[in-house]
């Protein structure tokens, strides 16, 4: 095959970088949600934008923090408007920011086509409610994030995200391990 038919990453293109680091990072939160046993909330990602062909995926809700929002109450948001539940409250906080960069075919198009990753802090958070009080259709935001949802282990949100996020799942179930086993 030649040069011309393959897909270049940024180790064969250097404009490629280039491209690449003039985006930047979205400022975002991520929230791990533990019900009492101490499993995680996890939704089935709806597709983003036409044409997505990402292949479904299991995550924690997460998203971008507005300007002049503090992290915590962006956690509280992005919570409410992605499970339709306010029976919660935040435990925890990662001690740090985590980054993931897209992969090389979706910069451009992924996160609305402006940036190139997240940079996310990350918080735990326990539910108190019932099951039924969660609502992902969509009526607490703009559109729904996820069209199911499920309890998982912290392992299966590991294994059920898309890879360019995998070590920043590692990180977050290594950091609230304890709370998902103290239930």
């Amino acid at each position: 095959m030649g040069k011309a038919n393959q897909i270049l990453t940024m180790r064969d293109d250097p404009l490629l970088k280039l491209r690449r680091e003039a985006f930047p990072y979205r400022i975002a939160v991520g929230i791990a949600l533990f019900d009492r046993s101490g499993h995680v909330w996890l939704g089935r990602r709806r597709p983003k934008w036409a044409g997505d062909t990402t292949p479904p995926f299991w995550q924690m809700p997460q998203g971008g923090i507005t300007k002049g929002e503090l992290p915590a109450a962006a956690a509280r948001r992005e919570l409410y408007e992605e499970t339709g539940t306010r029976s919660f409250s935040l435990i925890a906080e990662f001690d740090s920011w985590l980054t993931y960069d897209l992969p090389d075919d979706l910069l451009g198009v992924a996160l609305k086509g402006r940036y190139r990753g997240q940079r996310q802090l990350w918080f735990a958070a326990r539910f108190e409610g019932e099951d039924r009080d969660f609502d992902i259709t969509g009526k607490n935001s703009q559109k729904p994030e996820f069209n199911a949802w499920k309890w998982g282990t912290l392992d299966e949100a590991v294994a059920g995200v898309v890879p360019w996020k995998t070590d920043v799942y590692k990180a977050v179930a290594a950091a609230f391990g304890d709370l998902a086993r103290s239930g």
